[in-house]
């Protein structure tokens, strides 16, 4: 889940706790790790130690990271997403994207500390969300169009293009 400020992190109070740090700006929580941007010009040596403390301390305490587990409600919109296409032959090319995204493009991408899910397959148009470390990373647009867009084209070719929804190419 990604959370660009404390409003929108009502449903973890992880985030809520970490966004009480002045510079934290943006908080990402996969499935086994962390994404924190900041907003200062601190230097990252002088907040990670303070940062790892308060994770190691809070998850050994047993603080909940969710209220709701928002993985559930993710593969639902993928699933509304894909069954959402105009054709049975769209929805059969969406749940094969959205295979090969889950499978072999999200393990790569949160390897970096960032996440990508699908959004919409129309017109052989993939729109996928960057979230995480990929939201603001600007080798973001060379992965997507050399690494993602190459890898979708060559398994599914209806595919003529991946676009991300917030990063101009």
């Amino acid at each position: 889940m990604d959370y660009p400020n404390l409003e929108a992190a009502a449903n973890s109070p992880l985030a809520q706790e970490l966004f009480n740090f002045d510079y934290v700006g943006r908080v990402f929580i996969a499935a086994n790790f962390v994404t924190i941007t900041k907003t200062t010009d601190h230097q990252w040596a002088h907040l990670i130690p303070e940062l790892r403390s308060f994770l190691k301390s809070y998850v050994e305490a047993g603080g909940p990271i969710f209220l709701v587990d928002p993985a559930a409600e993710q593969k639902a919109a993928q699933e509304e997403a894909a069954n959402g296409s105009h054709s049975e032959q769209d929805q059969q090319t969406s749940q094969k994207i959205i295979d090969l995204l889950e499978n072999y493009v999200r393990p790569a991408v949160e390897q970096d500390g960032g996440n990508i899910t699908f959004k919409s397959y129309q017109d052989g148009i993939v729109t996928v969300n960057l979230q995480g470390s990929c939201s603001g990373c600007p080798s973001a647009t060379v992965t997507l169009k050399s690494g993602i867009e190459n890898l979708l084209k060559r398994m599914v070719p209806e595919v003529k293009e991946v676009v991300a929804e917030g990063i101009t190419i």
